[in-house]
């Protein structure tokens, strides 16, 4: 016969027994605690206090925990590294804005000024001839390695500068026009060809600086030079070494110290596993865009006045030789040196190309 007792018995003993495990499992271990007191801290009770209240008055608002969030304080993060448990950095917002409204906008419009301003001394002075009938009598003025690091350097600069301007001022300018997937696909190439070029360069600039620098220390007469600025006003050239005041100027000023600072810069952008923070990042990209437009403006009136502003200064570093006329007028000291056996210039072949005249070597 069913005795209901013992059955009622068994079925108390077991509900205890249940109650005492669920008990057991939710209260919190002596290990767990310790790895939970972060989460219980009095500024994350505060913000889930007011997430709680912000939803009961507005529903979805999660201003209180995106105001935790950018408050800066360090995160709970299984990736170890600098910053890593830091989800929002708000110094972020200040590099953006100072990016897209100051440093952008100026140097993108540098540039364009610069352009305008090459354009109309072209349109007044033209291309500045020689003064005197050319001889037909050649110097060597560059050997072949002078003209193969130059135009080494050159090209990668181009390509940099080419590759930058995609990338800082494309989005403002040819995105409108492109479209979206084309632009996608050519700032793509861009930022490849601009990271793996951008070494290149450095090497280049540190050999180019081995090659040409003791020809562009500064003598006396480089500053009778540049007072008359290199008789850009007057009808005659001021006399000048091998290479006149306003090269040094672009040797030093810009292959030296704008080379270099965009290197740089260039290198903490392009190698960010060096555990470089993102702060260092945003100071890197400030420099190398406001630096490089200041490089690419100095470089624009290089390209000038060794292409339309001068004849024969495109032909020296083609051919790496000049006209006696050509020597004469625009570096004098430099020829009086190759006529007395003094020019540091030491020729690559026995003979110099075809002219009318023997060449002059040394």
């Amino acid at each position: 016969m069913f005795q209901p007792r013992p059955f009622a018995a068994c079925a108390v003993v077991g509900a205890l027994l249940l109650f005492n495990v669920s008990a057991y499992a939710d209260s919190p271990r002596p290990e767990m605690q310790a790895q939970q007191s972060p989460a219980t801290s009095p500024l994350i009770e505060h913000y889930a206090d007011q997430q709680q209240q912000r939803q009961i008055v507005q529903p979805l608002n999660n201003a209180p925990v995106w105001s935790e969030v950018r408050a800066g304080a360090p995160q709970t993060t299984t990736v170890p590294g600098r910053e890593t448990n830091v989800l929002i950095q708000p110094e972020g917002q200040t590099w953006r804005t100072l990016h897209n409204s100051i440093v952008s906008p100026l140097s993108g419009w540098s540039v364009v000024f610069m352009v305008i301003v090459i354009a109309a001394l072209y349109k007044w002075k033209g291309t500045m001839p020689l003064h005197e009938p050319s001889t037909g009598r050649r110097i060597r003025r560059f050997n072949r390695w002078h003209m193969a690091i130059h135009w080494t350097t050159a090209w990668a600069f181009v390509a940099l500068a080419i590759s930058g301007i995609v990338i800082g001022f494309g989005k403002n300018v040819l995105l409108p026009i492109i479209g979206y997937t084309a632009f996608s696909w050519l700032t793509i190439l861009a930022k490849n060809v601009h990271n793996f070029i951008g070494p290149l360069f450095f090497i280049c600039t540190l050999l180019l600086l081995g090659t040409f620098v003791r020809d562009n220390m500064w003598r006396r007469y480089d500053w009778t030079w540049m007072r008359h600025f290199g008789g850009l006003v007057s009808k005659h050239d001021v006399p000048s070494g091998k290479f006149n005041a306003g090269e040094k100027v672009w040797f030093w000023g810009g292959v030296l110290v704008f080379g270099l600072i965009v290197s740089a810069s260039g290198f903490v952008l392009d190698f960010p596993n060096f555990n470089q923070t993102r702060s260092t990042m945003q100071i890197a990209n400030i420099i190398h865009l406001g630096v490089a437009s200041l490089f690419m403006i100095a470089a624009l009136g290089h390209i000038y006045m060794g292409t339309l502003g001068m004849a024969g200064a495109y032909e020296a570093m083609t051919s790496g030789y000049v006209d006696e006329t050509w020597a004469k007028e625009h570096h004098l000291y430099w020829y009086t040196d190759v006529k007395a056996g003094k020019d540091s210039t030491a020729p690559d072949d026995v003979s110099a190309p075809a002219a009318p005249m023997p060449a002059i070597t040394r």
